[in-house]
């Protein structure tokens, strides 16, 4: 998995994730990279979801926790990009429920 992240507007940045996250491809970067943006102030985090390609109940698990810790900062967490597979396992766990999501980081951008 792969990792990067940008902050695209004050209090607002887009982690991005590309390749399996997976338990047997990941540590828990996800909620590293959640819990800096947050220290710093940003409360409006997307998780561009466009370059995933696999993702398992571990990955889920990690942006469960990610979500946990931006909600519990006064913040929102935003999926983008999720389609397919993807977006399927979302659905199945009714995790769709939880999450809002948006067909892209463009979309989730705007307030």
């Amino acid at each position: 998995m792969e990792i990067s992240q940008e902050t695209i507007a004050p209090g607002k940045a887009v982690i991005r994730l590309q390749g399996k996250v997976m338990i047997s491809e990941a540590s828990d970067r996800v909620g590293a990279a959640v819990e800096e943006l947050v220290r710093a102030g940003t409360l409006t985090v997307i998780i561009d979801l466009s370059g995933v390609t696999a993702l398992d109940s571990t990955g889920i698990g990690y942006l469960i926790a990610g979500y946990n810790r931006i909600t519990a900062a006064g913040g929102e967490m935003r999926m983008a990009g999720a389609t397919g597979h993807i977006m399927q396992n979302f659905r199945v766990n009714q995790l769709d429920r939880v999450f809002a999501f948006y067909p892209s980081v463009e979309e989730a951008a705007k307030d």
